[in-house]
């Protein structure tokens, strides 16, 4: 099934979707008409929360604008409907003027009431009647709708003005062609409507499919017509996603500067379930929310390996869709689109977690992708987060594929420039090397048996080089020489494991004087992982390629990790001497 053909079904099952033809849009005021055309008040319909939030209501579907000027029907912003607008306002005498004309077309032949009192309104009104307190200052610039005076639906709700709509559409609709989406006959929309809230992309919207310049067309097609999609079709799509993009839906999570938007082509029992399930793999406040839901068990049961048959029977076939979207000028670029089982989505998850497992673990429990993420990004800032590198990796979870390379290249370079090897650094290093380049017997936690690579023997010996100066001369340091060598020694190690060995006896010679039982037990372990480097006329290479330079960080971590848990327990023992 294709995209928009999976988002067009998902309209059929939204519980509460707009029929075709309308979209819920925010307007902040309403204005009531007397019968003759005369306003009987400006009612103010925002939140009372410290925003003012406008109110979400039921339209006639708003109309795309580029560069042109187009009302909307019976509802817009207070430039077009009332020529008042609080900034500089080039055009609205402009929008002003063709509200006016095309309402007053629309509504000539109309015997309702309501709308003929909005006719007689627009007749008679001036930008320069725009004063307080009748309209008040907040009016400007917010959308506003009509009512009739001593009634309560808005004229865009009455029989008369939903049958006026629908003429609309029909006099206006293309020659009908044959849908590449429904695969049936129908009026094609010649511009999509517009999609909200995808992160970075432009407040008012941008497309997801648009044809504007000659290059992008064929066979002397323009806009539409090249890629036939009937109205409806792009309506129920357009509907469809951005109900998911909306903040709070239950369907969309932000990794990195990827919008994903998730949904479960299924029964809503079923799809709340894996929805529920799908946010708490990657968002951690959609864990929260479910902490005292049954949810919560199986989630915790799936994150311990448990296969989803057993957990959850009943999700294994049912089909789910993720898609991840980007900003790019005024249209979306689709980072990746992965369609499948419920169940093949959850097997690639625990395959993730197996690739990132870690001893010692993270301080903080489980991390989301993207608390990993932040590794990546220079001084930890998410907005510094590598562009492009959240979707790729985001897909390669999804698909159970290799994950890109640049991620560790990216954490490789981060490690050099700050010097931090944690958990996270560590856990990425461990699944890129396990995933892309077959290492499978990659150690998850220190493994002094393990010499299948000189990359993780070395990252190991540096770490005893280090807790070596750290003991001879404890915290009166200002720089260790993980802060001077750490780059030279993980990529040219011959270079630098020389030096490093000399300052290491004379760190020794000052570490027998004040802990000799200290100084024997590290000196072993030294002479130990130098036994198990291959025999040669140097066991240390010139150079380190960049899968053995991952390995030298995970060696690394991991014997260091093990000398603070070392130091940890002497110090629960109350034993002044912490051996190594």
């Amino acid at each position: 099934m294709s995209l928009l053909a999976a988002l067009a079904r998902a309209y059929d099952r939204l519980p509460d979707a707009p029929p075709y033809g309308y979209s819920t849009e925010k307007i902040g005021f309403c204005v009531v008409l007397n019968p003759d055309g005369s306003v009987a008040e400006t009612a103010d319909l925002r939140g009372d929360d410290k925003k003012r939030s406008p109110r979400q209501l039921l339209v006639p579907q708003a109309v795309k604008r580029t560069v042109g000027i187009a009302p909307n029907f019976l509802w817009d912003k207070s430039a077009y409907v009332l020529g008042v607008t609080a900034g500089e306002g080039k055009r609205t005498a402009e929008e002003h003027a063709k509200f006016r004309e095309q309402h007053l077309e629309w509504l000539d032949q109309t015997g309702d009431a309501g709308l003929l009192a909005l006719h007689r309104f627009l007749e008679g009104w001036t930008a320069e009647a725009f004063a307080p307190p009748l309209w008040p200052e907040d009016l400007r610039d917010q959308n506003i709708v009509f009512r009739l005076s001593g009634e309560y639906e808005y004229l865009h709700d009455r029989p008369a003005a939903r049958a006026l709509w629908r003429a609309i559409g029909a006099a206006n609709a293309s020659d009908p062609q044959i849908c590449l989406v429904s695969g049936t006959p129908g009026p094609v929309a010649r511009l999509h409507p517009s999609i909200k809230g995808v992160w970075g992309a432009q407040s008012s919207g941008a497309s997801l499919i648009s044809f504007n310049l000659d290059a992008f067309t064929s066979y002397g097609h323009e806009q539409g017509d090249n890629a036939p999609i009937s109205e409806a079709a792009a309506f129920a799509y357009t509907t469809a996603l951005n109900r998911f993009l909306e903040k709070d839906s239950g369907h969309r999570i932000q990794i990195g500067d990827t919008s994903t938007v998730f949904w479960a082509d299924a029964p809503p029992e079923l799809a709340e379930d894996a929805e529920s399930l799908l946010a708490a793999f990657f968002d951690p406040g959609a864990e929260d929310k479910m902490a005292a839901s049954a949810i919560k068990d199986k989630l915790d049961a799936i994150r311990s390996g448990t296969r989803l048959t057993k957990v959850a029977p009943e999700l294994e076939g049912v089909p789910f869709h993720v898609l991840g979207l980007s900003p790019n000028a005024a249209r979306l670029s689709v980072r990746f689109y992965w369609s499948s089982s419920f169940g093949a989505l959850t097997a690639n998850y625990q395959r993730f977690l197996a690739d990132t497992d870690i001893q010692p673990p993270p301080r903080d429990g489980w991390p989301p992708l993207w608390r990993y993420l932040v590794e990546l990004a220079v001084q930890g800032k998410r907005e510094n987060v590598p562009p492009l590198i959240a979707g790729e990796w985001m897909r390669a979870i999804l698909t159970g594929s290799a994950y890109p390379l640049t991620l560790l290249s990216t954490v490789i370079t981060r490690i050099r420039a700050d010097g931090e090897v944690n958990a996270q650094r560590a856990a990425i290093l461990k699944s890129v090397l396990i995933r892309n380049f077959d290492l499978k017997e990659t150690p998850v936690a220190l493994d002094p048996t393990y010499d299948k690579s000189k990359g993780y023997l070395l990252g190991r010996l540096f770490a005893a080089y280090e807790e070596v100066q750290r003991a001879a001369l404890g915290g009166n340091v200002n720089a260790t020489i993980k802060d001077k060598f750490y780059g030279a020694a993980s990529a040219s190690p011959q270079k630098v494991f020389a030096t490093l060995g000399g300052g290491a006896q004379n760190h020794f010679g000052k570490l027998r004087k004040a802990s000799p039982g200290r100084a024997v037990n590290l000196d072993r372990l030294i002479m130990s992982i130098m036994d198990q480097m291959s025999p040669g006329d140097d066991p240390i290479p010139a150079f380190l390629n960049a899968p053995e330079q991952g390995l030298f960080g995970l060696g690394y971590y991991h014997q260091r990790s093990d000398f603070f848990r070392k130091r940890d327990e002497k110090h629960d023992e109350k034993d002044p001497e912490a051996l190594a």
